[in-house]
């Protein structure tokens, strides 16, 4: 275990059943000591998370095998939370923050495990496989196919044949995450050409609104893929307060 500073505050490394973790500790822990969970690219656009552990939030996060989300990766995830409860008495439910792949890897985390789980915060989420990786509608193939689709045969078995007939995408996890009346806040740019909105996170939003689900959407005009997050993080700050529990 190896400790150091992150944006100032005490962080942690270790190693957890053969995987580098990282917890982040607020100066004052607030009463129920609420944290968020980064599911992905731990070190992306980390603005809001430092905000929140200002505010008395912890953060955390364990290395996936693959960003393209194994069941494995969920399941240790889900022992993880359990840890950080029995280790430092961590709420018994987070708020995942998933950005691009990261949003694959917490919407499925969270239509697997909702009990672990108060709300969600996703940021141009990878929803939708055959938008990204694929590349088989509006995406930019150049960015979202080719490569990251052979990354993701390799790491997931999945091939392009499979893929037209695949029913494990968030998308098809949808009534899962309203079943369990899960609040959700998304983030996206209306000029990404490498996660198209419709294709990913616009599927979830209009299933949300139309089935009563609770659900905050901003979009940022003329933005791309990146950056991920606010430029302004008081919606976000607001929604993690409101339902923390």
């Amino acid at each position: 275990m190896t400790e150091s500073l992150w944006f100032g505050f005490k962080r942690i490394d270790f190693e957890f059943k053969g995987r580098e973790a990282t917890v982040v500790f607020p100066d004052k822990p607030n009463e129920n000591k609420n944290w968020l969970f980064k599911t992905e690219y731990f070190h992306a656009f980390p603005e809001f998370e430092a905000e929140m552990v200002k505010r008395g939030w912890h953060l955390a996060y364990i290395k996936n095998i693959t960003r393209w989300c194994l069941d494995s990766d969920l399941d240790l995830k889900r022992e993880f939370a359990a840890y950080l409860k029995e280790k430092f008495g961590l709420y018994e439910k987070c708020i995942p923050v998933g950005m691009s792949c990261g949003g694959l890897i917490a919407s499925k985390l969270t239509a697997k495990y909702p009990e672990m789980v108060s709300a969600l915060y996703l940021d141009a989420p990878v929803m939708n496989l055959l938008s990204c990786p694929a590349g088989l509608g509006k995406a930019d193939y150049s960015l979202a196919g080719g490569g990251m689709m052979q990354e993701m045969t390799e790491a997931t078995g999945i091939t392009l044949d499979k893929l037209i007939s695949y029913r494990e995408n968030p998308i098809d996890k949808m009534h899962l995450i309203l079943k369990a009346n899960i609040p959700v806040i998304m983030v996206y740019g209306d000029s990404d050409i490498i996660v198209p909105y419709e294709e990913n996170g616009g599927i979830f939003e209009k299933y949300y609104r139309e089935n009563g689900g609770i659900i905050e959407v901003y979009g940022k005009e003329g933005c791309g893929h990146h950056p991920h997050g606010l430029s302004d993080h008081s919606p976000l700050i607001e929604f993690a307060e409101k339902y923390a529990l």
